[in-house]
């Protein structure tokens, strides 16, 4: 498997380095940092979208309190469509979205693919279509996934991987590509790992936001980007106990696997260079 690390987003709140812990000024920048995989036998796979074409076009679809919290920069030239081709593909050619979880900031371009297959934990699309409570009305929105026609849905269930329970192979007997339940940020929030010539890579969605969270011994988090994420908590405690399994894998298994999130701008050019 061949994977292309891409930007699909870009979110600009004000704070600064208070708030990605890099950037100077007065605004922070953060990435929506998504794969493209090429496989030998199913085409290509998105895992995440970021921000579509449609969110471009029309910025209302995302609720006004996290497009304004969140200064979002809509760029045609960064969806994952634009990427698609850039590259030299077709969109027929993804055949396959995996995704992390159905926020916003990670489901906007599934309207751009609208024949691929959907995967998704189901805890996460039945808390996307009950819309429980304030915060569930405005990170999940709708329009951005009613064209898609084709789901699989994934239950709580399977194997263990490093330390975490219940992991799927995504495409069916393909235990290259994994479904590994990380929950607290969202219902269903997932990670995906992918097996590239022996070694795992693990994009571990909003799991955590800085590298230093589960990259240092010691947790450290920007105090912009630690109330941004205890805010989005669905189960604080599970969130807490998933950042510390991924900190505990990140600091044993360093030459083995790389472990990534979706807006660290960090992370993301580290990948793009190595």
């Amino acid at each position: 498997m061949n994977i292309h690390h891409l930007d699909c987003g870009c979110m600009c709140p004000f704070g600064g380095m208070l708030f990605d812990g890099t950037t100077r000024g007065l605004f922070a920048h953060l990435v929506c940092h998504c794969w493209l995989i090429e496989t030998d036998h199913d085409g290509l796979v998105l895992v995440d979208t970021g921000f579509g074409n449609a969110d471009v076009n029309n910025p209302l679809r995302i609720a006004p309190f996290f497009r304004r919290l969140n200064n979002i920069k809509f760029k045609h030239s960064l969806t994952a469509l634009s990427h698609v081709k850039r590259l030299g593909f077709e969109p027929s050619d993804v055949r396959h979205i995996v995704l992390t979880h159905l926020d916003f900031d990670h489901a906007g371009g599934l309207s751009d693919f609208p024949d691929a297959m959907i995967h998704v934990l189901q805890n996460e699309y039945t808390a996307a279509k009950t819309l429980d409570n304030w915060r569930a009305v405005r990170r999940y929105r709708e329009p951005q996934w009613q064209r898609s026609r084709y789901w699989r849905f994934y239950e709580p269930e399977g194997e263990q991987w490093k330390g975490f329970s219940s992991v799927r192979p995504v495409l069916q007997s393909d235990m290259d590509l994994l479904m590994v339940p990380l929950p607290g940020h969202s219902s269903g929030h997932a990670g995906i790992a992918v097996n590239t010539q022996g070694h795992w890579k693990l994009h571990a969605g909003d799991a955590y936001f800085h590298h230093d969270e589960v990259h240092k011994p010691q947790r450290h988090c920007p105090p912009g980007l630690r109330f941004y994420q205890r805010m989005m908590d669905h189960d604080h405690a599970a969130r807490v106990a998933t950042q510390n399994s991924l900190r505990a894998l990140a600091l044993t298994e360093l030459e083995g696997l790389q472990i990534m999130c979706s807006h660290d701008k960090v992370e993301l050019l580290d990948r793009q260079v190595g």
